[in-house]
């Protein structure tokens, strides 16, 4: 496969998981927010702005300029609708490799982000974030019925589990942060779809180490952490399927299999005392496979620097 190819792929992937992830995320800490009448406002949209990457650069932040960076930023990565524009950009580049069906959902989508702040203006900042949740999830379905399991299926699936690693942990810095109580950890477990699932496995029991062993540490939630990881190494494994006599074949197998061991093998009482160092570390490990997967697929492409031309 082409390593352009594979590079839009892995992209498309993480974009349209950051999509969906960050309008989750959104859709919790406003929903926490409007519950709570004591919350301070601007001290806690600029604890979300810090948990996603933003720089609080305004004197006064609101809860309205907070959807603006996070939910409505059209030339940031880091916002809902920047995220979908690049994901159609990338598969603008991959046509002959995404299908038909992907490539029309996504730019159906995109086209619908036009009227976002008048979609958010009719029926509030809810249901707009549950429109892209539901766009996301689309796509996600056509990839899966539509894409043969090669190569190309390998990197977008590696990109959507890098961001889902990286975009779970920061949902959960956002509880870690405000000091959080069993009712945020109920928001948390609603906002990644997994409220149900939670009940069926912990039998409706509701406490701070069942959520965060669940959140963190279950293999069978596609949205955990450990399950997010464990699904990258395949992906990996699969792309490398001949690592040698010694270890591991990449340094990307080497960074992720080393932090998916420390949380198999992290006690729960241990990790509940340690959430927030513990996900600050699973986000810089996923920086750093990021750079690793680059490095060893994807072309790179030096500087271009222009001399005078001599007489």
């Amino acid at each position: 496969m082409l390593s352009r190819i594979a590079e839009s792929l892995y992209w498309i992937g993480r974009y349209v998981e950051r999509a969906e992830d960050t309008a989750r995320i959104l859709d919790v800490h406003l929903h926490r927010m409007r519950q709570d009448p004591w919350t301070d406002e601007e001290q806690a949209c600029r604890s979300l702005l810090a948990v996603m990457g933003v720089p609080a650069v305004d004197h006064a932040v609101s809860q309205a300029g907070v959807v603006e960076r996070l939910g409505l930023d059209p030339d940031s990565t880091s916002s809902v609708l920047g995220a979908l524009t690049a994901a159609r950009e990338n598969a603008r580049g991959a046509r002959e490799t995404v299908s038909a069906e992907m490539w029309e959902c996504l730019n159906t989508t995109w086209l619908g982000l036009r009227d976002a702040r008048q979609r958010i203006e009719e029926r509030g900042v809810h249901a707009f974030f549950q429109w892209v949740r539901e766009r996301c999830s689309i796509l996600a379905g056509l990839a899966d019925a539509t894409m043969s399991r090669d190569e190309g299926w390998l990197f977008l699936m590696l990109g959507r589990s890098v961001e889902r690693v990286d975009m779970t942990s920061r949902l959960l810095s956002t509880h870690s942060r405000a000091g959080g109580s069993i009712p945020s950890w109920l928001t948390l477990l609603r906002s990644t779809g997994g409220w149900e699932t939670y009940l069926r496995t912990y039998r409706g029991s509701s406490n701070d180490r069942h959520a965060a062993e669940f959140l963190v540490l279950d293999r069978l939630f596609p949205r955990s952490v450990l399950a997010a990881l464990v699904t990258a190494e395949s992906c990996l494994a699969e792309l490398e399927p001949d690592p040698g006599r010694v270890g591991v074949g990449t340094d990307a197998q080497r960074i992720l299999g080393r932090v998916r061991t420390e949380l198999a093998y992290k006690p729960p009482e241990e990790l509940l005392a340690e959430l927030g160092p513990t996900l600050a570390k699973v986000q810089r490990t996923c920086s750093q496979v990021n750079e690793a997967i680059s490095l060893r697929y994807f072309r790179q492409t030096a500087a271009v620097h222009w001399a005078e031309a001599v007489a």
